[in-house]
């Protein structure tokens, strides 16, 4: 009875209030999955752009996989997280070399994907072959503290197993396409982190909601202890040397797997111990100085301008005309520092 309520209301709500989405319209497995992938740690505003630039340019899992890296970075730019843009490649290719194009349609398959986790993997199994699998997202984890009232941080090992049990409990076997769409859309515009005066008593799931009758819809769902954010201070130097109409600098590739922006590219940079004293690092002072904010650690950049006749031999870095630089996958920090600089 409980269940069957939360379909009636859920589906009437998702039927009059549904975004009109591309990865909706479609069944294909392949063009699913770069949309959750995409939409991971991302906006739907921001990601669209991006989905619709990845299909376009690759429409077919085997186009992606024929794809260099570096292709794939530099489409990804912009988004963060870079891991995933590496994952999303790796995967293509794995799907081509065991044969499982047009893309994986058994949940094994698809969870042996690089990058692809449980939600991930139910996302596409039901959203792709209406399998009975629910899509664990953000939204569905809020939806689901507030309906259920969970206070486990969902977060944690435990806290996923507890959800995942709840919400499979819950899913509409025989529409779980339909009921995973609706949780995660009434979560996504409704259920939303911040709830309005009247949004809850208004809500169509107000008399089943458990947080709602204790009074502690607001306060769910709950995150474990954030880890401390990391200070690091760098120090970036631009080399521009003009030759007749030609303007040329120098980059590099960062190649520490273990550490941020892996293989996306930049300019040459120097990473200090301590907080720098004013006034170091250059006779003339930075370009541009900000402070770039990660998920775990907060950057503080400084962008100094060197105008030479010669470009210098620097370790790890070459050669590139200004021009060219469009042409290389950046950090987001980069880009924030080449629309402030004009060499």
């Amino acid at each position: 009875m409980f269940n069957a309520l939360i379909y009636n209301r859920l589906y009437e709500w998702y039927e009059t209030n549904h975004r009109i989405l591309p990865w909706r319209e479609t069944e294909d497995g392949y063009k699913i999955w770069l949309s959750e992938v995409i939409l991971q740690q991302t906006r739907v505003a921001q990601g669209m752009e991006y989905y619709l630039r990845f299909v376009a340019r690759w429409p077919k899992v085997e186009d992606l996989a024929s794809a260099d890296e570096a292709e794939v970075l530099r489409e990804w730019q912009g988004l963060g997280y870079y891991s995933r843009a590496r994952n999303l490649h790796k995967a293509a290719q794995m799907v081509v070399e065991r044969g499982w194009t047009p893309f994986p349609t058994r949940f094994e398959d698809l969870r042996a994907l690089p990058g692809v986790g449980d939600y991930t993997a139910g996302a596409i199994a039901s959203f792709a072959y209406n399998l009975p699998y629910p899509a664990m997202d953000g939204n569905v984890y809020r939806v689901a503290a507030r309906l259920l009232d969970i206070d486990e941080p969902f977060d944690t090992s435990a806290g996923k197993k507890l959800f995942h049990k709840e919400i499979e409990k819950l899913l509409d076997r025989e529409h779980p396409r339909l009921f995973n769409s609706a949780v995660m859309e009434f979560g996504a515009l409704y259920c939303t982190p911040v709830l309005g005066e009247e949004t809850c008593a208004e809500c169509p799931l107000a008399d089943i909601c458990l947080g709602h009758a204790h009074g502690t819809a607001e306060l769910l769902p709950v995150r474990k202890a954030r880890p401390k954010v990391r200070d690091r201070w760098l120090d970036y130097h631009i080399y521009i040397s003009r030759k007749t109409e030609e303007i040329y600098t120098l980059i590099r590739r960062r190649e520490n797997p273990k550490d941020i922006w892996y293989h996306l590219y930049e300019f040459p940079c120097e990473e200090l111990i301590t907080v720098p004293a004013a006034g170091s690092g250059s006779a003339a002072g930075p370009a541009c100085a900000f402070t770039h904010v990660l998920s775990h650690q907060r950057i503080h950049a400084r962008f100094f301008l060197h105008k030479v006749q010669e470009l210098p031999t620097l370790p790890d870095t070459f050669r590139v005309s200004w021009p060219e630089l469009d042409e290389y996958a950046l950090s987001r920090l980069t880009l924030r520092a080449l629309d402030l600089i004009s060499p």
